[in-house]
């Protein structure tokens, strides 16, 4: 479960992380009234899609007539495909530095892992796939735990010494166990900001891990009477349709069955210069009316320009796989390139009936791949 920034801002509160002083509006009048009462403000787009910063959806206003003006603009608007219902107006602050923190879980350790960096204020893969020695890292032991003087090591080798060091050494701590004792997989402030009065959030995100969600029963009801949901509307869609689906922010579909395949697909694609637009896998033993749902609520995304379909038959016939894949074409029309890689049970029969209807299928997913990526150009 994804919580928009305000509701972990809140936590982190509680969890005596500093946050700016604001609050959640849903109208412009009432933004100008918050605004009112703190001078200058950013105003944020509270939406379960990334990006919103670059779409637009984080703004700023020097007056309380600027942020009805900005908050008019915003409210009704679209970003990513989710429409803006409100928005947390929060005091703008100066500051003299900003870092990346973060707490998430590392497959490799099995354990959590802290990230520090002083590139704060830009996406952290970046940094990683950039400049990897500006990241430092920490991976708890879980019997062991994050200790104070780990975490003053952590502030120290960011550059920081004295009353900064061990400021920040506990907000390291602080934010360390809301990741612990709220079950999350990512735990994030970018960026945390070093103000005259110390380190405070400008921003959160938590994830809380969706099997642990019984034991904060407090957050779900929470979150359900205030009408907030970590899905985009297109993922409530999906899983109205009992698909299991990811949005993303690319424009090739992607389809296969299995996560393991599926997440390859979307590596392989993303190798050969693609963008996935999404994460769709439909699982062991799809009918071919599962196969037509899926691929049809793919090709059925605005974004989506080409669609990408990766099939392993064992439990389900390819030749199944291509009938439903037919459906779904002559559902949906053939304004959108279809490709398709098909291995497996009756793979033979299922490619001769895709290639008499048009749909070319390749042999391998690198080939299918590159094929998707080429057609972008012309799309």
């Amino acid at each position: 479960m994804k919580l928009l920034e305000h509701q972990a801002k809140k936590i982190f509160l509680d969890y005596g992380i500093r946050i700016p002083r604001g609050e959640l509006v849903d109208s412009a009048i009432k933004a100008r009234e918050v605004a009112n009462g703190l001078g200058a403000v950013a105003i944020k787009a509270q939406l379960p899609v990334g990006g919103r910063g670059k779409a637009g959806g984080i703004q700023f206003a020097d007056s309380s007539d600027d942020a009805e003006m900005v908050a008019r603009g915003l409210l009704g608007t679209e970003i990513r495909g989710v429409e803006v219902e409100r928005l947390l107006v929060e005091e703008k602050l100066d500051f003299s530095d900003e870092l990346y923190l973060g707490v998430v879980v590392d497959r490799r350790s099995r354990s959590y892992m802290v990230l520090a960096s002083r590139e704060g204020g830009v996406d952290i893969e970046d940094v990683a796939s950039t400049t990897p020695e500006r990241i430092v890292r920490h991976a708890v032991d879980p019997v062991f735990g994050l200790r104070d003087y780990h975490c003053r090591r952590v502030a120290g080798l960011l550059g920081y010494s004295g009353k900064e060091m061990f400021s920040l050494a506990s907000v390291i701590e602080r934010l360390y166990r809301v990741a612990w004792e709220m079950d999350a997989e990512l735990t994030e402030i970018n960026p945390l900001a070093l103000t005259p009065e110390g380190f405070v959030a400008l921003d959160a995100r938590l994830n809380i891990d969706d099997n642990a969600l019984f034991r904060h029963p407090d957050i779900v009801e929470a979150l359900r009477l205030g009408g907030s949901s970590d899905l985009s509307p297109r993922e409530r869609e999906a899983r109205d349709l009992g698909l299991t689906y990811v949005e993303l922010d690319g424009d090739i579909g992607i389809v296969g069955n299995g996560a393991g395949l599926t997440m390859a697909t979307l590596d392989t694609v993303a190798l050969h210069g693609g963008r996935p637009a999404n994460f769709l896998d439909l699982g062991g033993g799809a009918s071919a009316e599962m196969i037509e749902a899926g691929v049809s609520f793919v090709m059925g995304d605005s974004r989506v320009k080409a669609v990408f379909v990766n099939i392993l038959g064992g439990i389900t016939r390819c030749d199944d796989i291509a009938r439903g894949l037919v459906m779904a074409r002559s559902r949906m029309g053939t304004e959108k390139p279809l490709v398709v890689r098909l291995v497996g049970t009756n793979e033979e029969e299922g490619r001769r009936l895709l290639e008499s209807q048009g749909i070319p299928t390749l042999e391998t997913m690198e080939e299918a791949a590159d094929r998707v990526v080429s057609f972008m150009g012309g799309v």
